[in-house]
């Protein structure tokens, strides 16, 4: 018997697009070890990279711009948004939804095995179990929430602090880390120390170690923390080319230069569910010529970052977002726009000095073997 579209993985870009198909009146299924688990992760993007429908419950805290730091605390006027991780997932309710508690071992077509012994069988399959364990430069941080008394200061009359470099290295030869900042309402804040990209990336005590000496000690009002630690490419390469389609971390819906992606898997849960409901691939929608040509850049851009030193790294961000808005925004945020993201790129590349440059060329040159062969 068939179980409409069954969807694997109820993550937030799993959960998102089961939401939008019931809505849409399509008959899925959800699959998931443990579908009603509790998010405990901060996620947050862009404020002009979410869709229309996004519940306002999902959402803890906005702001105007952000700050950023390489040698000197400079504003970026792009509007940033915090979602309420409970509020968000209780908002993409999972009502009316065929619900199966089991993990899955295979997929194979339109068929799903799963770990009890079941076989599903599907009109269609998508795959959103994330990105599943492969060898791929990785993004870490070790987080802390504290109140607004902590925050404040290291804030310094920003309301967020997106990147903050100064003093995320004390040997000029290991990888650097940045100091993220980010409010999450109610009066708490996020302090978490990230290492952007590493192969290997730095660890989890690394990370903390360099929090204390950054702060000067963990403050005495540490209210939870918070580990990261996930692969910037998505289970694949090519994910176009997957016999399977894969959506959100799982399908290179992620950044490889940034470990973004929610909000790019929640503004595409439409397409996907268009092309489902009229019987279509949504790999042919959703990775056209100009969006494959743009994730291969960007993996090639992750190339370049991961031999970048940290002086170099510094001296890379601040002449990105050096560049208006609309230049970033391409980069970060145009999964389709080739002219802009190619365009970002040539700009960064003419700011840096020679040698930054020619490291950058040299990496975005490199086909790494985590990184397949160009499309």
């Amino acid at each position: 018997m068939s179980s409409g579209v069954i969807v694997a993985g109820a993550g937030p870009a799993g959960r998102a697009l089961v939401h939008r198909l019931v809505r849409a009146g399509v008959s899925v299924t959800l699959v998931d070890p443990s579908p009603d688990r509790v998010w405990r992760s901060t996620f947050a993007c862009w404020s002009d990279e979410l869709p229309h429908w996004i519940e306002p419950s999902a959402i803890a805290a906005r702001t105007e711009g952000v700050g950023v730091a390489g040698r000197d605390l400079a504003e970026v006027a792009r509007g940033y948004t915090v979602f309420d991780t409970p509020g968000l997932q209780r908002s993409l309710s999972l009502d009316g939804v065929a619900t199966v508690a089991a993990r899955v071992i295979e997929i194979d077509g339109a068929r799903v095995h799963l770990d009890d012994g079941t076989v599903l069988t599907g009109d269609a399959v998508v795959d959103a179990r994330g990105a599943l364990p492969h060898d791929a430069p990785r993004q870490t941080a070790f987080g802390i929430v504290v109140d607004a008394r902590t925050a404040e200061p290291i804030l310094a009359g920003h309301e967020a602090l997106l990147m903050d470099w100064r003093g995320g290295a004390d040997d000029p030869r290991s990888l650097p880390s940045f100091l993220y900042v980010v409010p999450l309402g109610g009066g708490e804040y996020l302090l978490e120390e990230t290492c952007l990209a590493g192969y290997p990336a730095l660890g989890l005590d690394e990370l903390e170690r360099r929090l204390a000496a950054r702060l000067g000690g963990m403050p005495a009002d540490v209210r939870r923390v918070e580990h990261v630690d996930f692969p910037l490419t998505g289970s694949s390469p090519q994910p176009w080319r997957d016999a399977t389609f894969r959506f959100g971390a799982a399908g290179g819906f992620k950044n490889p230069t940034t470990g973004y992606s929610v909000a790019t898997s929640l503004m595409c849960t439409d397409a996907v569910v268009g092309a489902l409901a009229a019987g279509r691939d949504p790999a042919v929608d959703l990775w056209p010529s100009s969006t494959r040509a743009v994730h291969n850049l960007r993996l090639r851009g992750l190339s370049a970052l991961l031999r970048l030193g940290p002086a170099q790294t510094i001296a890379f961000f601040e002449a990105f977002f050096a560049m208006p808005i609309a230049a970033q925004r391409s980069y970060l945020s145009g999964r389709d726009d080739l002219a802009g993201t190619m365009g970002a790129m040539t700009r960064v590349i003419k700011a840096v000095d020679m040698r930054t440059r020619a490291v950058v060329a040299r990496g975005a040159m490199s086909t790494p073997a985590w990184a397949g062969d160009a499309d």
